[in-house]
């Protein structure tokens, strides 16, 4: 609680655009299965997906492996390291215009 008020405090703008509802394009929208939502919901939905499907790898839990699904919103990489996650989903959701 008191991190999402420093965060609040410091910058609005970064965290008003993590949770602001945006239109998804087409294939986050198919993965999705929404029209709208916003990018912290949308990594959320992500990593569930990972989690429900077992696709970290088991050798490296840092490591995803993608299946087509995942593929199709990662850039068709097969295998993703966790850290890339966010700046390959952050590609989908352009900046808003000031």
């Amino acid at each position: 609680m008191v991190l999402k008020k420093a965060m609040m405090g410091e910058c609005p703008k970064k965290v008003a655009s993590l949770i602001d509802l945006a239109n998804l394009p087409s294939t986050l929208r198919e993965f999705a299965g929404q029209s709208q939502m916003s990018h912290l919901g949308f990594f959320i939905r992500v990593w569930s997906y990972i989690k429900d499907h077992n696709l970290q790898d088991p050798n490296n839990r840092n490591v995803v492996n993608c299946d087509n699904k995942l593929k199709s919103i990662l850039l068709g990489k097969p295998q993703v390291e966790l850290a890339e996650l966010p700046m390959l989903i952050k590609l989908h959701f352009p900046k808003a215009s000031k």
